[in-house]
């Protein structure tokens, strides 16, 4: 058997979702029923039947990918069962006839889908569309505040998905009747967007509370200083104590995130982290010697003893 994305003329990065649209479009024009009699449309049905048996497949079309099966589905060095016409599958790959090729995959559905219904006479229940997967990157503020972001689906639509507030790495939307059509009168499947959240510059999300590492002065460390500090709604001034450690932990009440159940806000946290000069600063040197001499009993690390 050829090459199974050669066959289907698709590049080895295809979604499912692609995969599932070609095989569709070449099924509608390929399939038996409206080309009754030529045997060698009815070889390549057959062809595009098998190589999407296999791709369809995740785990199949992993070992296929890495070389440890062949394109009928038989383990390397070992000849193929070829594809079945009788059970619809492929020798040494699916082994369930009945009509399905691999797990899950029954050609009878889809090709009801494409020309719709019964095929020999035989009727089928309406049946749900699939869902389709996506990944929607979106930025730390619009996963803390929510909002509203756009997004094109597998049939080209463009669309805007609501962000709830809080959103969280990996959680996820569901769009109900955005995904496949659905079978014999079926009603859609849905769209399921996975959330993926851009680092931020200097806010990190624990909870419901908001944490940020604030760099200061050795001035405003020692002496105390009203500062500017960025939170999710802008900047607010905080006080800074006088004779603050690197080290020490600020909170800002309700600055932080909205809890998705009670609608509360957390809080912020900042962390002050002293920072001095980049350049040695002689006077500072002299300053720091003095004082240094004059506490000599002090020790910072006595608890370590």
């Amino acid at each position: 058997m050829k090459d199974p994305y050669s066959v289907l003329g698709v590049p080895k990065s295809s979604t499912d979702a692609e995969l599932k649209k070609t095989y569709r479009t070449l099924a509608k024009k390929l399939h038996p029923d409206i080309n009754s009699g030529d045997e060698k449309i009815a070889e390549r049905f057959k062809e595009v039947s098998a190589a999407y048996a296999l791709l369809r497949d995740k785990d199949l079309r992993a070992r296929y990918d890495r070389g440890e099966i062949n394109a009928d589905g038989s383990e390397k060095g070992f000849a193929g069962g070829g594809f079945n016409p009788r059970s619809g599958g492929m020798g040494g790959m699916d082994g369930m006839g009945g009509g399905r090729f691999g797990d899950g995959f029954d050609p009878e559905e889809i090709f009801a889908s494409i020309f719709g219904g019964a095929r020999g006479g035989r009727q089928r229940r309406p049946q749900k569309g699939q869902d389709i997967a996506y990944r929607l990157k979106i930025d730390f503020l619009d996963a803390v505040k929510g909002g509203k972001k756009p997004i094109t689906l597998a049939n080209n639509k463009s669309l805007n998905v609501t962000i709830p507030e809080n959103v969280k790495e990996g959680q996820k939307i569901r769009l109900k009747g955005q995904g496949e059509d659905g079978i014999n009168g079926g009603p859609p499947g849905d769209a399921i967007i996975e959330i993926s959240i851009n680092k931020h510059a200097f806010f990190r999300c624990e909870g419901n509370d908001i944490h940020l590492d604030l760099p200061i002065t050795l001035q405003e460390a020692v002496l105390g200083e009203k500062v500017n500090i960025p939170t999710i709604d802008g900047k607010v001034a905080m006080t800074i104590p006088k004779g603050s450690s690197s080290g020490r932990v600020l909170r800002l009440k309700g600055k932080g995130a909205t809890d998705p159940k009670s609608k509360k806000r957390g809080d912020q946290y900042v962390k002050l982290q002293i920072m001095l000069p980049d350049e040695p600063d002689e006077a500072l040197e002299k300053l720091i010697k003095k004082w240094a001499k004059d506490n000599q009993n002090q020790n910072v690390r006595s608890h370590m003893a």
